[in-house]
């Protein structure tokens, strides 16, 4: 019969707008120098939204945030929606030619920023780089540049003013001349199918491209999957979730919005620091924590005064990542539900999760299920046919929260979600007869050694099986006789010492032949290419060309 969760569909701006009149003096944001009340939440979302209707900003209009982790990126970020306005959460990792290109790409009318992002990233300087002639242009003054018609103002919502930045005294002031009643019409103006997000996501392309995201596909798939997976306790226990991920990302946006549709406190930090993290989840008593990926997990249980009695409070841990490293963390902490799954951006994150009826095993080792609202078929990728159940095949997904299309492409808009409104993947995976999905790897990652098919995850992960081995990754290199042969980059467990010839060994006497790595590569912790979340196999293939012109 009907289940007692049910997701709900409205508004981004809404969604914070009607946990603020329910718990508006709970705290909703706490970082650790620094907490926010919901109702302070609002307040500052509709001072910048006032800031940016002073500004010239309508519905529709594309406002860009280029920040860390930060107040400033909450309030603008709602502050925006507040407005009807598209949000455009650009990486703060960036440098001046990528940022140029998605402010160009994207259209943005605005810029928010800040000068307040500490000593690990300048964005002052990023944006100098990437957009040359704000040297010559006023202070605090709309913009005219040759190179990017649309962008009328860049804004340091926490900051001083400089040349063609306008700083956040201005602002203020430039807020305190709208009537908030005028940004309360706004905001009942906008349609849960309007754009909410442009998000950008890398591929295998020279540039990313840009996602349309609804607001029905940001809210209710993100409150949606939280309900469906995550044991929240009763309504009137204090909740807490603390989440590592850079808040332009999308699995660090259904977050914010599924532990601010709870009533929750959402415990996040500039930067991601284990002993700092751990600090924060036993002062707020942190329920669920999200790392998403191995790295920001493993930056909690490498730190040095980890133990696991630190995180006793914490009853669900959503993680994706090998069965080996997920088996670990359910033994470190066997009071928690463990919550794997699989999502991307052009999905609005999750499409299936485990679900609270799944074993510890099927939850190391699957996806889960295709998560309500969602519908899954694995076909051939070659023919498009779906394949029996247990068979590999490409996976591909519809429902309400596939993306609405790429920004001003409608060729791979084309080539991405096909007749029937079914997206490709691009991922390789099993259905089981369970309706568990298991992962394969990413269909541009199956290698081709000599005619055999060897998905990458299938060598990561038994490269991570071994005791040593805390990260692999798998690429191919080209090779005369087999076409392409697989590679590995590898990080050690601290303090491990294993040498390249032992870990070929260890996957020669565990698979075939055409399995084994040819080559293994070390890296730091601080070396692999990052894109926002997760390395970079495309930094780590051109690695392995470079390697191979290299003389002698």
């Amino acid at each position: 019969m009907f289940d007692e969760v049910f997701s709900e569909s409205l508004p981004l701006a809404d969604l914070l707008v009607r946990s603020a009149a329910r718990y508006p003096d709970q705290v909703a944001i706490a970082f650790p120098d620094l907490e926010l009340s919901y109702r302070e939440v609002l307040a500052q979302a509709v001072e910048a939204a006032r800031g940016l209707s002073a500004l010239g900003v309508r519905a529709g209009d594309h406002v860009g945030i280029l920040m860390p982790n930060s107040p400033e990126f909450i309030a603008g970020y709602f502050g925006i929606a507040l407005l009807g306005a598209v949000i455009v959460p650009i990486n703060a990792r960036f440098r001046g030619p990528e940022l140029a290109f998605v402010l160009g790409h994207a259209e943005v009318d605005v810029l928010l920023s800040t000068a307040t992002a500490g000593d690990r990233m300048d964005l002052r300087a990023t944006i100098a780089e990437g957009l040359p002639e704000l040297a010559d242009a006023p202070a605090d003054q709309p913009l005219r540049l040759d190179a990017m018609p649309r962008l009328r103002r860049v804004v340091m919502m926490q900051g001083d003013a400089g040349p063609g930045i306008t700083g956040a005294e201005a602002f203020r002031a430039a807020a305190a001349t709208v009537d908030p009643a005028d940004i309360d019409r706004a905001r009942s103006f906008v349609r849960g199918r309007d754009v909410a997000l442009i998000l950008y996501t890398s591929g295998t392309t020279a540039h990313p491209k840009g996602c349309l995201i609804s607001h029905e596909a940001i809210t209710r798939g993100s409150v949606g999957r939280a309900a469906e997976t995550v044991p929240w306790g009763r309504p009137h226990d204090r909740q807490a979730v603390w989440c590592a991920l850079p808040l332009f990302h999308v699995a660090a946006m259904q977050t914010l919005l599924a532990t601010l549709a709870m009533g929750a406190a959402f415990v996040t930090d500039v930067f991601l620091d284990g002993s700092r993290a751990l600090a924060s989840i036993e002062r707020y008593r942190v329920t669920s924590i999200w790392p998403w990926f191995i790295a920001p997990m493993n930056a909690l249980l490498n730190a040095e005064d980890f133990d696991p009695a630190r995180l006793a409070s914490v009853t669900s841990v959503l993680l994706v990542g090998p069965p080996s490293e997920l088996r670990r963390v359910q033994r470190l902490l066997p009071q928690a539900d463990l919550i794997n799954g699989g999502g991307m951006t052009e999905a609005t994150g999750y499409y299936a999760m485990s679900s609270r009826s799944d074993t510890p095993e099927q939850r190391a080792t699957t996806c889960g299920r295709m998560v309500a609202g969602a519908e899954g078929r694995v076909v051939d990728p070659d023919t498009g046919l779906e394949v029996p159940r247990g068979e590999l095949g490409e996976l591909q997904v519809r429902g309400y929260s596939i993306m609405l299309g790429y920004y001003r492409d409608p060729e791979r808009t084309a080539e991405a979600v096909i007749d029937g409104g079914w997206l490709r993947t691009g991922d390789l995976f099993r259905m089981l007869d369970s309706g568990h999905l298991v992962y394969e790897g990413r269909l541009k990652d199956m290698l081709k050694v000599g005619g055999e098919n060897v998905p990458a995850v299938e060598v990561e992960a038994l490269l991570c099986s071994h005791p040593d081995v805390l990260i692999a990754e798998v690429v191919s290199r080209h090779d005369p006789r087999l076409d392409e042969v697989p590679v590995a980059f590898v990080e050690l467990a601290p303090g491990a010492v294993v040498t390249e010839a032992e870990l070929i060994e260890y996957c020669r006497t565990r698979a075939a032949r055409f399995k084994v790595p040819r080559a293994v590569y070390f890296k730091r912790g601080d070396e692999w290419p990052m894109s926002a979340t997760k390395v970079n196999k495309v930094a780590l293939r051109q690695e392995v060309r470079d390697m191979a012109e290299l003389p002698g």
